[in-house]
C-alpha cells in the first residue's frame, strides 16, 4: 500500500512539474521552396528575342508554366507572418571598415568621343539617357575626401542630374531647345552647342496607378555605410507619395530570395511599413535569385493599362549565383519585352558594381540612380516620382545632322555607351531610351565652323514611340550660324551650368581634351553660375564640389 502511495505521489509530481515548466520559446516558421515561383522563365528562347504577353495575361489569368528551376532552393518563399509574434532577429553581424582607398571594382573604359570631320560624317546619333547616378557617385567620392575613378565618371549623367528649366513642349512629348556660343574651354574657334530636350510633365492626378515591385538587397555588406537603413528610409517616403490604387511588392535576397510582402494596396501603409522595417543584412548576395523573383512577381501579379515596374536596391556586389552583368540584363530586357519595366538604385562605395547596375537599367530601359544621403533618398523615392515611374517616350533617340558646308568638325560630350547607328535612327525596332514625365535631356557638343561661312549650323531631331499608341513620332528643330552668342557672358545661366559641369566631368575622367590645370577656371565659373542662380541648391552644393575636387588636386 506504502509502494501504491508513493507512485501516485511521484506520478503527481511529476504532472505538476511539467505544468509549472515554461514553455518553449516560438520559433521562426520554416522557410520552404515555393511552388508558385517555377524557374527560368525564358528557357528555349534565343538571346534578345523579344518576349510577348501571353494570352489572359492582363485579365488575370494564371501565368504560364515554366520549367523547373535548376536548383530546389534557389528561391524561397516565408509563409505570411503576423507582425509582433515573432522573436527578435538575431544581432547583426558585425564587419570591418573599409580601408582606404576603397576596395577594388568591377570596372569598364567607354572611352572618350573623338572630333569628327563632318564631311565624313555629318550625323551624330544617340539614344536619350536620363540617369543620374554618374553625379551621385562623385558626390560620394568628393565628400569623403577621395576623387572618383575616371571610368566612374559619364558627362550625361552628371549634365543630366541638373534642372535646365526648359520650357514645356505645346504639342507632342518634347520640346527641342538649341542655344549656343563661343567655348570656354575648347580653345578659339571653338563653340559650345546646347541640345536640350524636355519631356512633358504630368500631375499627380493624371498619373497612372502603379505596381511596383521592390527587389531589395539583404547581404552583409547592406550594413556598411548604413545602406540598407537609407534604402528602408527611402521606400518609407515613397509609400507616402503613393495613391489609394497603388500597390507596392517587396522581395528580399541575400544569398536566396523570398517574398516579403505580396503586392499590397497602399490603403494598408502600416502593413507595408512593417514590411520595410523588417529587413536586416544577412549573408551572401545572389542578385540573380533577386532579380528572377522580382521578376515573377510582377508578371503574376501585371497589371494592364498600370505602371509595371520592378526597382533593384542594392550596392550590385553579387558573388552567389550567376554574377554575369550581361546574362542578369538579359533578363531586364526579356521582361522590358512583357511591359515591365527595371530601375536600378545604388547604395554603398568601395566594391561597389556600378557596371551591373548601370546595364541592368540600361537593358530594363529603366532609370539608374545612386543613394548617398536622406536628401537622395528624398530626391529619388519622392520628389521626382512621376517622372521615375511615368514613361512618356519609349525608345526615344536622338540625331544631330551637322552641315559641312558650315561645320568643319564636331565632338559630343558623352553618351560614349549611349551611341546608336545612324541607319538605326529611323528602325523603330532598335532598343533606345525611355524618358519620364518631367525628365530633361542636355547634350552638349563642342563644334568648328568654317570661317566666314553663316547659315543652318544643325538639324536636330527626336524620334520616340508613344508608350500607350505605340504610334512614332518624330520631331526637329534648327539651328543658324546667326543665332549664336558671341559673347559666352551673355548666354543663359543655364547654358553657362552645362558648360562648367561637363568641363568637371571631362576632368575628373581624364579627358584627352582637357588637363587637371583647368579645374580652377571651372571653380571660377561655377560660382559665377551660383551666384546668377542663387536659390538653386543644386548649383551651389556644384560648386563647393567643384572647390573640393580642386583641393585634392593641388
Amino acid at each position: 500500500m506504502n509502494a501504491r502511495k508513493l507512485l501516485v505521489i511521484s506520478l503527481l509530481a511529476a504532472l505538476l512539474a511539467a505544468a509549472c515548466a515554461p514553455a518553449a520559446p516560438a520559433t521562426r516558421p520554416p522557410i520552404v521552396a515555393t511552388s508558385e515561383v517555377q524557374g527560368p522563365p525564358l528557357a528555349g528562347r534565343q538571346s534578345g528575342q523579344p518576349i510577348q504577353p501571353e494570352a489572359g495575361l492582363a485579365t488575370g489569368a494564371p501565368a504560364p508554366t515554366y520549367p523547373p528551376p535548376p536548383a530546389a532552393d534557389l528561391y524561397r518563399s516565408a509563409e505570411p507572418q503576423a507582425p509582433g509574434l515573432l522573436p527578435p532577429w538575431p544581432p547583426y553581424p558585425t564587419y570591418p571598415p573599409y580601408a582606404t582607398p576603397w576596395p577594388e571594382r568591377p570596372s569598364y573604359d567607354i572611352g572618350v568621343n573623338p572630333f569628327m570631320d563632318a564631311r565624313e560624317d555629318h550625323l551624330s546619333t544617340f539614344a536619350m539617357d536620363v540617369d543620374t547616378a554618374s553625379y551621385t557617385k562623385m558626390r560620394d567620392y568628393i565628400n569623403s575626401g577621395q576623387l572618383p575613378p575616371a571610368d566612374l565618371v559619364r558627362v550625361e549623367e552628371f549634365v543630366n542630374y541638373f534642372s535646365m528649366e526648359y520650357p514645356d513642349p505645346t504639342s507632342g512629348a518634347f520640346s527641342i531647345n538649341l542655344e549656343g556660343g563661343p567655348s570656354p574651354f575648347g580653345g578659339e574657334s571653338t563653340w559650345l552647342l546646347r541640345v536640350g530636350i524636355q519631356g512633358r510633365h504630368i500631375a499627380g492626378w493624371e498619373r497612372k496607378d502603379a505596381l511596383l515591385t521592390y527587389v531589395i538587397d539583404v547581404s552583409g555588406s547592406m550594413q556598411e555605410e548604413n545602406r540598407i537603413d537609407m534604402v528602408k528610409a527611402g521606400l518609407s517616403r515613397l509609400v507616402d507619395r503613393l495613391g489609394p490604387n497603388d500597390r507596392v511588392a517587396i522581395v528580399a535576397f541575400s544569398e536566396t530570395a523570398w517574398v516579403v510582402l505580396e503586392p499590397t494596396s497602399v490603403e494598408n501603409r502600416y502593413r507595408i511599413l512593417d514590411a520595410i522595417n523588417g529587413l536586416y543584412p544577412m549573408n551572401s548576395t545572389n542578385t540573380e535569385a533577386g532579380l528572377r523573383l522580382g521578376y515573377e512577381l510582377a508578371h503574376r501579379h501585371y497589371r494592364d493599362g498600370a505602371i509595371n515596374r520592378v526597382i533593384l536596391a542594392s550596392d550590385g556586389v553579387a558573388n552567389v549565383g550567376n554574377t554575369d552583368p550581361s546574362v542578369l540584363a538579359q533578363y531586364a530586357q526579356d521582361y522590358y519585352g512583357r511591359n515591365i519595366f527595371l530601375s536600378t538604385v545604388g547604395v554603398g562605395h568601395g566594391n561597389y558594381n556600378d557596371v551591373l547596375l548601370e546595364q541592368l537599367a540600361d537593358k530594363g530601359n529603366g532609370v539608374y540612380s545612386f543613394l548617398d544621403s536622406p536628401q537622395a533618398a528624398e530626391r529619388i523615392f519622392s520628389q521626382d516620382l512621376e517622372g521615375t515611374l511615368q514613361t512618356i517616350a519609349k525608345d526615344a533617340k536622338i540625331q544631330v545632322d551637322f552641315n559641312p558646308n558650315v561645320v568643319h568638325s564636331y565632338r559630343l560630350l558623352g553618351y560614349e555607351n549611349r551611341a546608336v547607328s545612324d541607319q538605326d535612327f529611323r528602325n523603330d525596332t532598335v532598343d533606345a531610351g525611355e524618358v519620364g514625365a518631367g525628365h530633361n535631356v542636355t547634350a552638349l557638343y563642342e563644334v568648328r565652323l568654317s570661317l566666314e561661312v553663316g547659315g543652318e549650323i544643325a538639324i536636330v531631331r527626336v524620334r520616340y514611340e508613344d508608350p500607350d499608341t505605340h504610334a512614332v513620332a518624330e520631331q526637329s528643330e534648327a539651328i543658324r550660324a546667326d543665332e549664336l552668342q558671341r559673347d559666352f557672358n551673355r548666354t543663359s545661366p543655364r547654358f553657362q551650368l552645362a558648360a562648367a559641369v561637363a568641363q568637371y566631368a571631362e576632368t575628373l575622367r581624364i579627358s584627352p581634351w582637357t588637363s587637371r590645370e583647368q579645374l580652377r577656371r571651372v571653380v571660377d565659373l561655377a560660382w559665377s553660375v551660383q551666384r546668377q542662380l542663387p536659390f538653386d541648391a543644386d548649383v551651389a552644393e556644384f560648386a563647393q564640389l567643384v572647390e573640393r575636387a580642386a583641393s585634392l588636386t593641388d
